[in-house]
């Protein structure tokens, strides 16, 4: 008999449920402000890092914006936006790898096309300013990967297609979670490296900024082989 694999919760992912349902219930209305990073992981008992990584989580999906200088608030939303799990889709294996880089090649080897041909200078302020942070905090898993969704979010809004935001928003959890995981493995190994990641990035801008769509989506393309193949040969290595 097959048995559903269990999934155990991270500390984060508790956390981000907890703000979910007080989201949910209307305790957290749109327009509130959350407490700061400090105050959250004292009320919750937990660490700072666990407070970011679940306001990243929900500000992926759409829920909480956070503005420079002012805090995190809550966002207008629809009972849509609230039907999406939030739990964490940490890859447990190959199909899921194949199935999520799957669905970002659709989205994304054709936004980067469109993107390149509709982009403005604001656009490209935004992924400049994303991958400027990329490179800031190539050490560091956390910041690397909010960089890194960052930076495929302002090519996503650069076509100018709000129904493909609203997709992206959908699967950024996923997103994010593969991006750390991919990180996490980058920082870890010889074979693949953060320098590489970003790398890869620069060359998708530097053909968005030139208005090469097809250039812009052979890299956004071999940008995420690269990826599926980061993931791929890890889960080969600890035989998941």
């Amino acid at each position: 008999m097959n048995y559903k694999r269990i999934k155990p919760k991270k500390i984060y992912e508790e956390v981000a449920d907890a703000l979910l349902e007080m989201i949910r219930s209307g305790e957290l209305k749109p327009g509130d402000k959350l407490d700061s990073v400090q105050q959250l992981a004292e009320s919750f008992s937990v660490g700072r890092s666990a407070i970011r990584e679940a306001l990243t989580s929900l500000r992926a999906l759409g829920l909480i914006e956070m503005r420079q200088g002012e805090g995190t608030y809550v966002n207008e939303f629809s009972s849509e936006d609230l039907a999406f799990p939030l739990q964490s889709a940490i890859l447990m294996n190959q199909q899921d790898v194949d199935h999520l880089l799957g669905v970002r090649k659709i989205l994304e080897v054709g936004a980067v096309t469109n993107a390149a041909l509709n982009r403005s200078d604001e656009d490209l302020a935004k992924m400049e300013k994303a991958l400027r942070s990329m490179k800031e905090h190539a050490g560091d898993i956390l910041l690397g990967e909010k960089a890194d969704l960052d930076f495929h979010f302002a090519i996503a809004e650069a076509t100018g297609n709000t129904l493909l935001v609203t997709l992206m928003n959908h699967v950024a959890s996923l997103i994010g979670e593969s991006m750390r995981e991919t990180r996490r493995i980058c920082l870890y190994t010889e074979t693949a490296t953060v320098d590489r990641l970003y790398e890869e990035h620069e060359a998708i801008f530097l053909a968005i900024k030139k208005q090469q769509p097809d250039l812009a989506a052979i890299h956004m393309q071999g940008h995420l082989v690269n990826v599926e193949n980061v993931l791929s040969n890890y889960l080969k290595s600890i035989k998941i």
